[in-house]
């Protein structure tokens, strides 16, 4: 037996005045978000500020000393830190301080141009083996393994012996070395990015290999890609003072903190302050982007996004 509806079984709510629904907190988005979530890492934030002072120091540190960084004076030779030599003079009596923060130009280039260098031939690597798949991916991969079994330092030093010492060398040296983790990154994410919606909708819509490589695959891969270059930096930086340290580096009169920790072993027990001031700015650096990139790493995890 079917009941027959009317109008007069239902009854009007009336209105209390309260919004029928409240937001609890404003919606943001996956920037803001990675900031957000950034901010509160009091490490990174630590090691955000450290980057930006050794930047700053490493830009006008030179000219804060009265001496060149080059400029001998043998009258001066191996004086403790004090009066007009902060940091106190090397073997030849040249002031620390300046040399200091002129090898802070040198090794922080060094390690920022290795990470874009590394960046560009890693991800276009890693993008293509990954895209292509099937038997090119198999050999590229199988090129980028065989390399990667050999260790890293016995490259560069290898290079390194070959090319004439100087910047243009350990560029090129710890290019052609330090890529090949980037590329394995940046193809275990193409290889899960490929088979996403969007990109089989790109195919039909008759985009190429390269537009959904720089478009849509390598864009969404960015989180990865940053993390990876802030923990290169401190990596190159390591690297070419340990190159500098074997008289590998860049040559005179240019130094950087390798360079600088090189020629204060020799007068370690007399003269610590010469090994003392490059040492702790390479740790301190090291430190820093270290810091800066776990916290990358946790800020740009979507998983752990509120």
């Amino acid at each position: 037996m079917s009941m027959e509806i009317s109008p007069q079984m239902f009854k009007r709510l009336e209105h209390d005045g309260q919004p029928a629904e409240e937001t609890l907190c404003p919606s943001v988005g996956y920037r803001q978000n990675v900031w957000l979530r950034l901010k509160q890492n009091k490490l990174a934030m630590t090691g955000i500020i450290i980057i930006v002072l050794l930047a700053l120091l490493a830009l006008v540190g030179p000219h804060l000393s009265a001496h060149s960084y080059e400029e001998q004076d043998l009258l001066m030779v191996n004086q403790p830190p004090g009066g007009s030599y902060w940091f106190g003079t090397d073997a030849l009596g040249r002031d620390l301080f300046a040399r200091v923060w002129y090898g802070a130009r040198i090794s922080l280039t060094i390690g920022l141009l290795t990470s874009v260098i590394c960046m560009v031939i890693g991800v276009l690597y890693g993008g293509i083996s990954g895209y292509l798949g099937g038997r090119v991916d198999e050999i590229m991969m199988r090129f980028v393994e065989v390399i990667y079994s050999i260790p890293f330092l016995l490259y560069v030093i290898l290079l390194m012996v070959l090319l004439e010492p100087g910047l243009k060398s350990i560029f090129i040296a710890l290019g052609i070395v330090y890529w090949q983790n980037m590329a394995r990154i940046v193809r275990g994410q193409v290889l899960v990015l490929k088979e996403q919606e969007y990109i089989y909708a790109a195919r039909l819509l008759g985009a190429g290999t390269w537009r959904i490589l720089l478009r849509h695959l390598i864009p969404n891969t960015m989180g990865p890609i940053i993390v990876s270059m802030t923990l290169l930096v401190p990596e190159a930086i390591f690297t070419e003072a340990f190159l500098s340290f074997l008289g590998l580096g860049v040559s005179a009169p240019m130094a950087s903190w390798g360079v600088l920790a090189s020629d204060g072993i020799q007068g370690l027990r007399n003269y610590p302050w010469q090994l003392f001031f490059p040492a702790l700015f390479i740790s301190i650096t090291m430190l820093a982007f270290n810091f800066v990139g776990d916290g990358l790493r946790d800020a740009l995890d979507p998983r752990l996004r509120r």
